[in-house]
């Protein structure tokens, strides 16, 4: 009862929503990129909310399943097929003992989620299955592999009685310019008007210095007079901005402390779609209101951790 991995593709990787509790020893949380597609994927097959996924950057992918299963696929929009038949994103589906699971590289967005009724099942290494590949910590081998070709990924073989479509008001558009919301914490009310104006006016546009870290942004400098601060701690989201001015969009696999300056922090709604933006997105900063920011939070939370049958889910049979 497991997956058979037959192409991995260059970065796939088992996450869940992360390992806690750690970041005082330098060990980063990692965990999900687009924590909104992982949920939902979870979410069509009644998994808990932290059933082990495979997160796939880019694909190619192809898997064979060894056992009958229920499965989804959320996040980038892309090219799948099963048994050479199409299949659409942002849906379950059913697969059968031998049938063969591709995806192609992503026509908008970067990263696909692949789940399994159950979630996969893996060792645990501190609370988490989720793959730091420089924290060299979780993954099939507890070390931080990512998923190779020939790997077997096992899972309890569950098949549920519906396949399912996420509501079309719930799948993300993933556009070439984004806008994205800002809480303004850190140093923010050191910077200079001028600075402010230039961080929340001008265009930025993702580089290809991008991984699970950061996201190295460029477009016009923005000036900072003092570069040195003691170091302190890193949250998710976090917008360095070092001595040459580009802002860096500190990701899951983000380093624990540092001491750049920092405008504030993306919130955790459109740290999603910064997590599916791919070299050329041009993102436009926003002042996010804080309660606004607490209440998207709070509902989104409410509804993927409480209640996984209450959904009022688009049958697809």
């Amino acid at each position: 009862m497991a997956l058979d991995i037959v192409q991995a593709g260059p970065l796939s990787l088992l996450q869940d929503l992360g390992r806690y509790g750690y970041q005082d020893v330098g060990v980063t949380p990692g965990g999900a990129m687009d924590t909104h597609a992982f949920h939902w994927a979870n979410k069509l097959l009644n998994n808990p909310a932290n059933a082990a996924q495979i997160e796939i950057t880019m694909g190619p992918f192809k898997a064979c399943f060894k056992q009958a299963t229920s499965f989804a696929l959320c996040g980038a929009d892309v090219v799948a097929t099963l048994n050479g038949n199409k299949i659409i994103p942002w849906s379950s589906w059913f697969a059968k003992a031998g049938d063969i699971l591709e995806i192609g590289y992503p026509r908008q967005g970067l990263r696909s989620y692949l789940a399994v009724s159950g979630g996969f099942f893996c060792p645990k290494t501190f609370g988490s299955v989720s793959t730091v590949m420089r924290n060299k910590l979780g993954g099939l081998s507890k070390k931080g592999s990512k998923v190779a070709n020939g790997d077997i990924i096992p899972f309890i073989a569950k098949v549920q009685p519906h396949t399912r479509k996420v509501p079309q008001q719930f799948i993300p558009e993933y556009k070439s310019v984004i806008n994205i919301g800002v809480l303004t914490t850190y140093q923010f009310h050191q910077f200079s008007t001028e600075a402010k104006k230039t961080f929340f006016n001008e265009l930025y546009t993702v580089t290809s210095e991008i991984d699970r870290m950061g996201y190295r942004l460029k477009g016009k400098p923005i000036e900072f007079a003092q570069q040195s601060f003691v170091s302190e701690g890193i949250a998710l989201g976090a917008i360095q901005i070092p001595a040459n001015g580009q802002p860096i969009i500190l990701m899951r696999d983000r380093q624990t402390i540092g001491g750049y300056p920092k405008m504030g922090c993306v919130c955790n709604r459109d740290l999603n779609i910064v997590a599916q933006a791919t070299p050329g997105t041009q993102i436009r900063f926003f002042e996010q209101d804080l309660y606004e920011a607490e209440a998207d939070l709070h509902q989104e939370q409410h509804y993927f951790f409480k209640g996984n049958n209450d959904a009022d889910y688009s049958n697809i049979d």
